[in-house]
């Protein structure tokens, strides 16, 4: 299902050019290190962001991304600036928050916004996408901003997609995984005992790649 959702928002919304810019917000997680690969795969300039030296080097040393900007660098924003001369193309939004600030002033004109999930948020106590807003109204801004730049938005769930999607994608990520094109990484976690925890830790960004919980013994084939 991760592979599918990387799949599905980047290539039928995103619609990569080779060339073009590609920004991946959790770029070392299980859908965003997938984003960056296929990304890469079709010629696109690649930066991921991501949190920590170590999940910054994952990205660039073993995925193979171009650059990887650390999200919790103080001068986060300027570093993402630096790694887009030109600007961005596609961004792959993940998390929202202080990356999607940063991201957005760096839109070209008709850039693309797979909006896949928005991690920074997901612990909101007092999250509430029927209420107003007390603070700045940046609406019309973020409007105005689309408007001009002729900017694509759009959110996506993958279940929408399996009946006419599913069978091009096994197809072609059978390949890509099989021929090395494409790599994948899985946090396992020991035992049902620890899924709260891990699940905190996941929220907080702890996790390396896809996280998984051992219910029982592997078995093999």
């Amino acid at each position: 299902m991760p592979g599918f959702t990387a799949y599905t928002g980047l290539l039928k919304i995103g619609e990569p050019k080779a060339g073009e810019t590609v920004v991946v917000a959790a770029a070392s997680g299980a859908v965003g290190s997938v984003v960056g690969q296929i990304a890469k795969l079709k010629g696109c300039r690649v930066i991921g962001v991501a949190g920590g030296a170590d999940k910054c080097a994952y990205v660039t040393d073993t995925l193979g991304f171009d650059a990887c900007v650390d999200h919790r660098d103080p001068a986060f924003a300027a570093k993402l600036k630096d790694a887009c001369p030109n600007g961005i193309d596609v961004y792959f939004e993940n998390v929202g928050g202080a990356v999607f600030d940063a991201v957005w002033p760096l839109l070209n004109e008709q850039a693309r916004v797979p909006v896949c999930g928005i991690i920074a948020h997901y612990n909101d106590t007092a999250y509430d996408d029927t209420a107003v807003s007390t603070g700045r109204d940046r609406v019309p801004a973020l409007l105005g901003t689309i408007l001009r730049k002729r900017i694509r938005v759009q959110g996506f769930i993958i279940l929408d997609h399996y009946a006419t999607g599913y069978a091009p994608f096994l197809k072609d990520m059978s390949e890509w995984v099989a021929q090395g094109k494409v790599k994948t990484l899985e946090d396992v976690v020991p035992d049902l005992a620890d899924a709260p925890e891990a699940l905190i830790g996941l929220l907080a960004g702890k996790n390396f790649g896809k996280v998984v919980v051992r219910v029982g013994p592997d078995e093999l084939a």
